[in-house]
């Protein structure tokens, strides 16, 4: 997406105001208030294009890696997980919303594309930036003379660039969970995956990646079998914990292990993550002993 846009015209005396916010009231009620809409479309957005990435089966790591049609998928994704999360029925175009027909249109780039169907209808618009990790949420009413004069071959128009400002945003520049591995040295990524094992792989995504909570579908990645969550057990010396033991390393749980976590100044870590420190002191060796883990610390 663009990352200035022109400030919103769709204020008090602009033709669209009315029926836009009514919309846009509707939108924000069903998701149950600005600060779950705010919270629960990033997510969505995040899930979508990760399902469709599919690391733990494909080991492709970023949606450049799509194929075209899969990346048209997520457009349809969306529309799906949209309605399911606004609770909205389906409509003679994507859905209805106070009696009104609404099309869903959603891209990863920087504009979107509108159908005949559509015009003089209102668009529910998404967007995901997956380089600046940003997301967007908008309405317009798809005005002929908002829109591009040239079309593709489906006759469908994009934005001009005077129709932007007659946007009204629900979400504008609103961040959203980065995808992991653009976000991840890059050598560190390359050394994770040399590992021929899936112990040996685990031990080197939370020797080299510290500090970070590291979320489940990235352990189910590297460690590229069925039962990934074995590979973080201690196995008799031989799982993750244990070899990571050995190197004062302590491997942590954001639900099981909370209050380690904070005692250890690590960042906040969501409950089904997972985040790794090294013990550096006496003091902070006998508080991982005391929550029921295990660092070999030197003895005196």
């Amino acid at each position: 997406m663009k990352q200035k846009l022109p400030d919103s015209l769709v204020l008090p005396g602009h033709p669209d105001f009315a029926v836009l916010c009514e919309l846009a009231e509707e939108i924000t009620t069903r998701a149950g208030g600005h600060l779950a809409l705010e919270h629960d479309v990033p997510q969505m957005l995040r899930q979508c294009i990760d399902d469709v990435i599919m690391t733990p089966k494909t080991g492709r790591r970023a949606y450049e890696e799509l194929e075209k049609t899969e990346k048209t998928y997520i457009g349809t994704r969306v529309e799906i997980e949209l309605r399911a999360l606004l609770r909205l029925r389906k409509g003679r175009l994507d859905t209805e919303i106070l009696g009104r027909d609404v099309d869903i249109k959603h891209t990863m780039g920087s504009n979107w594309m509108i159908p005949t169907e559509a015009l003089d209808c209102a668009c529910l618009l998404v967007a995901a930036d997956e380089v600046r990790a940003r997301c967007y949420l908008g309405l317009i009413i798809a005005r002929r003379e908002y829109l591009t004069a040239g079309q593709n071959k489906d006759a469908k128009r994009s934005i001009s660039a005077e129709g932007f400002r007659h946007i009204l945003w629900l979400l504008k520049d609103q961040p959203y969970p980065a995808n992991f591995w653009r976000t991840a040295d890059e050598a560190a990524v390359d050394r994770i995956f040399t590992g021929a094992t899936g112990n040996e792989r685990m031990a080197q995504l939370f020797r080299l990646i510290q500090g970070r909570p590291i979320p489940r579908d990235v352990v189910e990645a590297v460690a590229q079998q069925k039962d990934f969550m074995r590979r973080i057990r201690a196995d008799g010396g031989h799982g993750t914990r244990d070899i990571l033991a050995r190197e004062q390393i302590v491997l942590l749980e954001g639900q099981k292990d909370a209050q380690l976590i904070k005692a250890l100044e690590l960042p906040p870590c969501p409950a089904s993550a997972f985040v790794s420190c090294r013990i550096e002191s006496s003091y902070h060796a006998r508080m991982v002993e005391q929550s029921r883990h295990h660092v070999e610390w030197p003895t005196p």
